[in-house]
């Protein structure tokens, strides 16, 4: 068995070691510089704050400045953290990161470098300063909380190497931790990013539901709700199409399975529930308590990559109507009016 190092305490870095551990792995749960509370926690042999419940003893947690500790005679290594860590990761690792030590990166989101929009594993390699590295990214449906109580849970791992992935499934898969690989980096990342933005959509209409009086049922805005699902999948293919990747990804795990968790668990539907209430941006942040938005990073990171599509003819203008609205409700605090009438036209269509 393998010595796996996660470099990242938080909810989803730690819930990964429940199946590495389960495998017989020896794995070493690294906080960053803002997990020391975690980190504290769980040497003093209490429960994950977050998560809520004690995790195995056989996960070894160490402090961020134990990183060169933790990496000693490592065999593998996982980010587990956010994407606004991608790039202190890269430089904490930097001076310690064997050449060819396996890494995986639980991380989701883009970035906009000023010109094009990147996926996250390409942001670590420059920042790390090795192209090669080939990460592997792990996507999917996956709720941390429940990865944690290990309930059955599917998977996407993919690299620009087709046999890290392998490798890196090799290592994780089990018995209620599933995994698939996929050869479409780019497509599988971006709709790992893509669906919190969406799932703030989706969110809307439960919100607008309840402020005109209704209650969750059997009868609510669910026809809403499906028209908005099948219209990001299909603006999700479009985009991935733009960007160079795999249209198909949408469909799979990536992005309608990712989606489906995060519109049902995940607190980006909330957050777009407390919007279609009627709160606006500032009231619906508010009521959120300080929980990590996601979908308001994925969204400023899209405004001007979509605009640099659009300028280079990689996409048509009025193309993802959905996306555009998200992107003015979230963003400029615009009111919601979902564009129902421009969902489902053909790319020429006015």
């Amino acid at each position: 068995m393998a010595r796996i190092v996660i470099l990242g305490a938080g909810m989803m870095g730690s819930a990964f070691a429940l199946p590495l551990v389960d495998r017989g792995h020896e794995v070493r749960l690294v906080g960053t510089l803002l997990d020391d509370a975690i980190i504290a926690a769980l040497k003093a042999g209490t429960e994950h704050p977050t998560l809520r419940q004690a995790l195995p003893r056989e996960i070894q947690p160490f402090y961020a400045t134990e990183l060169a500790t933790a990496l000693d005679s490592a065999d593998a290594i996982a980010l587990g953290v956010s994407s606004a860590g991608v790039r202190w990761a890269a430089r904490a690792l930097a001076p310690l990161l064997a050449a060819d030590l396996p890494l995986a990166m639980v991380s989701k989101g883009l970035a906009w470098n000023g010109a094009a929009l990147e996926i996250l594993p390409d942001v670590f390699c420059a920042e790390l300063g090795r192209n090669a590295l080939a990460p592997v990214a792990v996507a999917g449906p996956c709720i941390a909380g429940e990865l944690a109580r290990r309930v059955e849970t599917c998977t996407v791992f993919t690299s620009r190497d087709p046999a890290r992935s392998i490798a890196w499934a090799e290592l994780a898969r089990g018995p209620y931790y599933h995994v698939l690989t996929s050869e479409d980096v780019v497509g599988t990342e971006v709709c790992a990013a893509l669906k919190n933005a969406y799932a703030m959509g989706i969110g809307f209409v439960a919100g607008q539901h309840e402020k005109r009086g209704g209650a969750p049922g059997s009868v609510a805005m669910h026809n809403a709700e499906a028209a908005l699902y099948a219209q990001a999948i299909r603006e999700a293919e479009a985009l991935v199409s733009a960007l160079g990747g795999d249209a198909r990804s949408a469909s799979g795990l990536a992005f309608a399975g990712d989606l489906n968790v995060t519109c049902n668990g995940g607190r980006t539907g909330r957050f777009g529930r407390f919007i279609g209430l009627g709160l606006g941006r500032a009231g619906a942040i508010a009521a959120m308590n300080g929980a990590t938005l996601e979908c308001l990073e994925i969204l400023a990171t899209l405004r001007p990559g979509l605009s640099a599509l659009v300028a280079r003819g990689k996409l048509q203008h009025g193309a993802l109507p959905l996306l555009a609205h998200l992107i003015e409700v979230a963003l400029d605090d615009a009111p919601v009016t979902i564009p129902y009438a421009r969902f489902f036209r053909a790319p020429h269509q006015p």
